[in-house]
């Protein structure tokens, strides 16, 4: 007999990796993976290119519909259930969250999620960039958690 709770969990992973796969060539296609297309967003006093606005609208246009859509159903299709954030505090860690991911950002041009998808280029840059990610999450670990 097939375990009904064994297939949406393989079901997951299947759709988890080919969103993810979509999102990673999303960010390629857009070339949000090039620290240079952003750093040019945020220098709106000289050589400023809009390109990350037309990625966040495009972003928008499907993420409110969804989001909506996803209110209305009982249970996922390939999960147990919806896991969506149950906190809607705004206070200090997130602010402060906030402010250093904002000055990460402005500072390297990159945010998480497109260093992953380019550290296919083996850039020791990104390499280096992730790992400082990486590193930073273990100490938040270590000490606020």
């Amino acid at each position: 007999m097939v375990n009904i709770k064994e297939n949406r969990i393989s079901a997951y992973a299947v759709s988890a990796f080919a969103t993810g796969l979509l999102f990673g060539a999303g960010l390629t296609v857009s070339e949000m993976v090039n620290p240079e297309k952003i750093l040019s967003f945020l220098d709106v006093l000289g050589a400023w290119d809009p390109a990350l606005i037309f990625v966040m609208l495009g972003a928008l246009m499907i993420t409110i519909p969804g989001f909506h859509w996803v209110q209305r159903k009982q249970q996922p299709f390939f999960a147990l259930r919806f896991m969506l954030p149950d906190k809607t505090v705004i206070d200090k860690k997130l602010l402060s969250g906030a402010a250093l991911f904002g000055i990460g950002w402005g500072l390297v041009g990159l945010c998480p999620g497109p260093a992953l998808t380019a550290l296919v280029t083996l850039n020791t840059d990104l390499i280096f960039f992730v790992l400082a990610v990486l590193a930073g999450m273990s100490l938040h670990k270590v000490f606020f958690s």
